[in-house]
């Protein structure tokens, strides 16, 4: 696999490495970003957000893009936010982030986002594989909101999308508490889709990923529309937005792909 440089705010002067490192694929249609600072643990400074909100913006823009696929390294997927660029700072500096934009430009992503997660994944590391379609998890994996050992709180997402996963009672337990929990623990509970043994990880991340590059991409983008729109809907609403994106699929040439090759008993080959 080959790595391309992003172009981004970069780390300070004399540092090797690009925190984001985009990986090509053999398959077509498949990225892999690779979240790189492994000796912090891939804990998230300014840099490092910055540039996963580029690469987020850029691939969705990019049509020869259908899959991303989001890894870290065997300690650590992401172990939370960089502690150094949080001691002295003011709620003012915070606000100047605009986090929100940063964590936006993932979530607001079209393509389907599968997560990768080896070794930590606490607090803002948790929150991004949340901000994944599919989690897929090593079985040495670990997860966490440890915030409040710190006397703050989560701040991208988890005390809303956590609960909307698991349930008011196994969120607070795990957020009131700043509890770390398996692989097989998030399983359980809803928040990882597969716990897959370590060294098969990636391989069947990026197996999985190929699959959906070759599906018919209009319907997997109004599905994951349908889905994430849907969840902050009244089940009505969301019933007529299912509907709609059904009916649309119709005009699609994809859809008589589909039903011309399941009745000729054939695979289908998709745009």
């Amino acid at each position: 696999m080959s790595a391309a440089r992003l172009t981004h705010p970069g780390p300070p002067a004399g540092a090797s490495a690009e925190p984001v490192l985009l990986e090509q694929q053999p398959s077509p249609g498949v990225v892999l970003l690779r979240l790189n600072r492994p000796a912090v643990l891939n804990a998230l400074n300014l840099a490092l957000r910055q540039a996963l909100a580029e690469a987020f913006v850029r691939l969705d823009a990019d049509a020869s893009v259908r899959v991303i696929v989001l890894a870290g390294h065997a300690r650590a997927f992401c172990a939370g936010a960089d502690l150094n660029e949080y001691l002295h700072a003011t709620p003012l500096d915070i606000m100047d982030r605009q986090m929100d934009r940063l964590w936006g430009a993932i979530s607001a992503c079209h393509k389907p986002v599968l997560a990768a997660v080896r070794g930590h994944a606490l607090g803002g590391g948790c929150e991004l594989a949340m901000h994944a379609d599919i989690v897929l998890a090593s079985d040495t994996a670990s997860f966490g909101q440890p915030e409040v050992a710190i006397g703050l709180m989560p701040g991208g997402g988890a005390t809303q999308r956590l609960t909307r996963v698991v349930g008011k009672f196994k969120a607070m337990q795990w957020l009131l508490t700043g509890a770390r929990f398996s692989a097989a623990q998030a399983c359980a509970a809803g928040l990882v889709s597969e716990v897959v043994a370590d060294e098969a990880l990636e391989p069947q991340a990026l197996a999985l990923a190929s699959q959906l590059a070759r599906g018919p991409q209009r319907a997997l983008q109004l599905i994951k529309e349908a889905v994430l729109q849907g969840m902050n809907l009244p089940l009505e609403q969301g019933l007529q937005l299912e509907r709609k994106s059904f009916q649309l699929l119709f005009a699609s040439r994809d859809k008589s792909t589909g039903i011309a090759a399941r009745l000729a008993k054939k695979e289908p080959e998709f745009d």
